[in-house]
C-alpha cells in the first residue's frame, strides 16, 4: 500500500543521512563492521508531522539483504514542528566493509492525522580503503 503525501507536505519533508565507519567498534577479523549514521529530518512545511515508524533495507556487499521495521526511531516517535529538524544517530553492523542502506519513514500530518511515507534515498556504508 502506498501512502500519498497530504497537500502542503509534498517535498517538504527531507531526510539527510551522514554515515561513518566505527573502527573502534569493529572487528574486521571477525567479519564485524560497525557503522553509525546520523539522520536529520527537515520539516520545511507549515504542518507539524510525527515520525511514527521506520523501514530500512540494508544490502551488504555479499548480497545479503536485511529488512528492519519498527515503531519510531531510537525509542521515540518525535513530533517535528514547522521549520524544525530532528536529528538522531543509530548503528548498523555488517559482515563486510561495504553496504547500502535505504528506506522510508511513515509519518502522520498532525493536523489531519493522515499518514504518509517519506522515502530515504540509498546511501553507502564503506569502511576504510573501500571505493566510495
Amino acid at each position: 500500500m502506498t501512502l500519498t503525501v497530504p497537500e502542503g507536505l509534498e517535498g517538504a519533508i527531507r531526510v539527510d543521512v551522514a554515515p561513518d565507519f566505527r573502527l573502534d567498534e569493529s572487528a574486521p577479523g571477525e567479519q564485524r563492521f560497525v557503522f553509525s549514521y546520523t539522520v536529520t529530518v527537515h520539516n520545511a512545511s507549515d504542518h507539524s508531522v510525527q515520525l511514527m515508524a521506520r523501514y530500512w533495507k540494508i544490502t551488504q556487499g555479499s548480497g545479503k539483504v536485511q529488512e528492519v521495521r519498527g515503531k519510531g526511531v531510537v525509542g521515540q516517535q518525535p513530533l517535528i514542528g514547522p521549520g524544525q529538524t530532528f536529528r538522531y544517530t543509530s548503528r548498523a553492523i555488517l559482515d563486510g566493509p561495504v553496504g547500502v542502506m535505504e528506506g522510508a519513514y511513515t509519518c502522520v500530518d498532525a493536523a489531519s492525522q493522515r499518514p504518509f511515507e517519506v522515502a530515504i534515498t540509498p546511501f553507502r556504508l564503506a569502511g576504510p580503503n573501500q571505493v566510495h
